[in-house]
């Protein structure tokens, strides 16, 4: 007997990709315009081999989120420089050589992606996010029209992913409105 298909498999879905560059991320202590560039997190997964009579078998082992690499311009006002700095000094202050406490450097850092409109369609929240390497880039008197940029290497500890169309992401007013 034929199979009938059903309606939403018959027609056509609209399709619509997030583009790179429609995101927002906000870390306190560094304004969101300055950053250029962010990484989306990946993570890696450890293999276990587990030996069983004449056979080898996989499991997963350890999960491990891997840094994350963001670029922001260096504008002369606000210093994105100083910004950084300033989130470096609560982990190590260079002059006194004074380590900070983790509940005072490690951040919680929001990206969002947003759609077509502007609106946020998926939410990553980094947890205990930390710079584990700065770049202040190099000054070059041959290019006269780049700007600077600063290379941040963060490390964090774990990812939490959210979708707009979720009830984590909106309030019931917003849903309100939109419809």
């Amino acid at each position: 007997m034929p199979e009938i298909l059903e309606f939403d498999k018959m027609f056509y879905k609209n399709f619509e990709p997030k583009l790179g560059n429609r995101f927002i991320m906000e870390i306190n202590g560094i304004e969101s315009y300055i950053i250029k560039t962010a990484a989306r997190p990946t993570f890696t997964s450890e293999i276990v081999e587990l030996d069983h009579i004449n056979v080898k078998r996989k499991i997963k082992g350890k999960s491990n989120w891997d840094d994350i690499t963001v670029t922001l311009y260096d504008p002369i006002v606000p210093s994105g420089a100083q910004a950084v700095m300033d989130w470096v000094r609560l982990s190590h202050e260079s002059i006194t050589g004074r380590d900070g406490y983790a509940a005072f450097y490690k951040k919680d850092i929001t990206f969002y992606a947003l759609g077509p409109v502007g609106d946020k369609v998926e939410q990553w929240t980094l947890q205990g996010a930390f710079i584990s390497q700065a770049n202040f880039g190099e000054m070059d008197w041959s290019n006269a029209t780049d700007p600077v940029s600063i290379e941040l290497t963060l490390t964090f500890d774990q990812a939490i992913r959210s979708e707009e169309h979720t009830s984590e992401l909106q309030s019931h007013h917003d849903l309100v409105c939109r419809l």
